[in-house]
C-alpha cells in the first residue's frame, strides 16, 4: 500500500521525558497491549478488518500484525508506519520519534485514510468527524508516554 496516496486525516504529538529507546520500546508494548484486548478483537471482526489477529515477528517489526493493523515499515528508534483495511476504509497510521533534546523525545501520530462509498462517508462521520478518532489517538500518546516514563 502506498501511503503517500492517502489522504491526511490528523496528526497527533507529545513530548516524552525519555530516550528515543525508550519511547520506541514504550511504543511497541502500548500498542500490543491497547489492540490485545478482547474488545479490539471484536471491533475488528465487526468491521471486517483484514489482520484480526496477533502474528509475525515480536517485539513489531515489518511484517508484524495485530487486530486492525499490519507493519509495513519499522526504523527502530524512528519510524513505525502501520496499515490497515476494512469494509469502510484503507488507512495507515505513522509513529515518528525525534528527539528534542537529550533525554526528552517527541513522538507524533499521523493517521492517514480513504472512506470510500456511503459506507465509508458515514463511517467518517461517526469515527473522525466526531472526535472519537482523535481522543483515542491522544489516549494512545498519553499511555505511551506514562509507560515510557516510568522507565526513568
Amino acid at each position: 500500500m502506498d501511503i503517500g496516496m492517502l489522504p491526511p486525516v490528523d496528526e497527533h504529538a507529545v513530548i516524552v521525558s525519555a530516550t528515543v529507546v525508550e519511547v520506541w520500546d514504550a511504543l511497541g508494548e502500548t500498542l500490543e497491549q491497547s489492540f490485545g484486548r478482547p474488545r479490539s478483537a471484536r471491533y475488528a471482526r465487526l468491521v471486517g478488518v483484514v489482520d484480526r489477529t496477533a502474528s509475525g515477528p515480536r517485539p513489531l517489526a515489518e511484517g508484524s500484525a495485530f487486530p486492525g493493523f499490519r507493519v509495513a515499515d519499522s526504523v527502530p528508534g524512528r519510524e513505525l508506519v502501520l496499515v490497515g483495511r476494512h469494509h469502510f476504509s484503507t488507512y495507515a497510521l505513522v509513529f515518528r520519534l525525534e528527539e528534542t533534546t537529550p533525554g526528552r523525545t517527541r513522538l507524533r501520530a499521523e493517521t492517514r485514510a480513504r472512506f470510500p462509498g456511503p459506507g465509508g462517508a458515514l463511517y467518517r462521520l461517526l469515527v473522525i468527524s466526531s472526535g472519537a478518532h482523535a481522543l483515542l489517538t491522544g489516549r494512545l500518546l498519553a499511555a505511551v508516554r506514562r509507560r515510557a516514563e516510568q522507565v526513568r
